[in-house]
């Protein structure tokens, strides 16, 4: 008689359990359904590892959009701006990627742990504590792992555009004072310069323009996007140069000189710099290689005089 009761409970927690599993999984596929299917056939492929778990993010972040503020979406889309991802992940997504790594991370790290714990036979398995402490420490590095990255790809594409700034401007300069406009020198630049952040954003300028923006507002733009001063002065000094009817020649002359001498600053600034930066590495690395190479036969002789 028990043993009857004993199995109609084992089926109805089965069948309970299954029951619950196959509402989840419904609630799972009707919320997924509900999300819009996204557009890109005006943006660009996302990076790698964007590609790789594309599905997930893209559902992450329409249901945590509406979490967010206005004040942090627009923050994450200016550094996007400034990484040139403007046309390739939205700030929901971005946001999405680093939940998304946290989970993935943590789940990495205690996949890890317990193979390794597996591996210790006829020993006492690692405490939960380790195994959350680790995955805390994975999550931490998952989720902050896309900011990083994002910074390092801002602090990139900052140094590409501070050294090919002076190039562009020089031949912007010469177009100029052949006797082309400023859009004619603009068109000579991108055809003539080397590839980069900055020809891909005159390149944007120009298509602009043809769309019909006034050329002050999508130069204006650019230097929003871009967000970096020595462009700004440069747009800045050529839009009040065509508003007061200024030739601008010379000021295009002066802009060119004024970012050449300070890349050559920079330059100089770096090579002051590594001095000071190579002495950890020396300290820490290669002094401690030395004394043992010198002092161990000297110590040995020591240690054994009659040998």
């Amino acid at each position: 008689m028990l043993l009857e009761h004993g199995t109609a409970l084992i089926v109805v927690v089965a069948l309970a359990a299954g029951l619950s599993v196959a509402l989840l999984a419904w609630l799972l596929s009707d919320a997924l359904a509900s999300v819009p299917a996204e557009d890109r056939s005006y943006k660009d492929a996302p990076p790698l590892g964007f590609r790789l778990v594309w599905y997930p993010i893209h559902w992450l972040s329409y249901f945590i959009e509406p979490l967010i503020s206005a004040r942090r979406l627009a923050t994450i889309q200016a550094q996007l701006r400034q990484a040139g991802l403007d046309y390739t992940v939205t700030a929901p997504q971005m946001a999405a990627s680093r939940i998304l790594g946290g989970a993935l991370v943590a789940l990495l790290c205690w996949w890890g742990l317990g193979s390794f714990d597996g591996a210790r036979a006829g020993e006492a398995g690692y405490s939960t504590t380790l195994y959350l402490q680790v995955m805390g420490l994975g999550a931490l590095l998952g989720f902050f792992y896309p900011s990083f990255w994002l910074r390092d790809l801002m602090k990139a594409r900052r140094s590409e555009l501070l050294k090919t700034l002076p190039f562009y401007l020089d031949i912007i300069t010469l177009c100029v004072e052949a006797g082309l406009n400023l859009q004619g020198a603009l068109n000579q630049a991108v055809a003539k310069g080397p590839r980069g952040v900055l020809r891909t954003e005159i390149q944007r300028v120009l298509r602009d323009i043809r769309a019909g923006k006034a050329r002050a507002d999508a130069m204006r733009a650019m230097a929003d996007r871009l967000n970096e001063p020595n462009v700004t002065h440069f747009i800045t000094a050529v839009i009040q140069a065509e508003r007061m009817g200024m030739n601008l020649g010379p000021v295009l002359r002066a802009q060119a000189d004024q970012r050449r001498t300070e890349r050559f600053a920079r330059a100089e600034k770096l090579a002051m710099e590594a001095p000071v930066k190579m002495l950890f590495p020396l300290i820490a690395f290669i002094f401690p290689c030395t004394f043992i190479v010198l002092f161990f036969p000297i110590v040995m002789k020591f240690m054994h005089p009659g040998v």
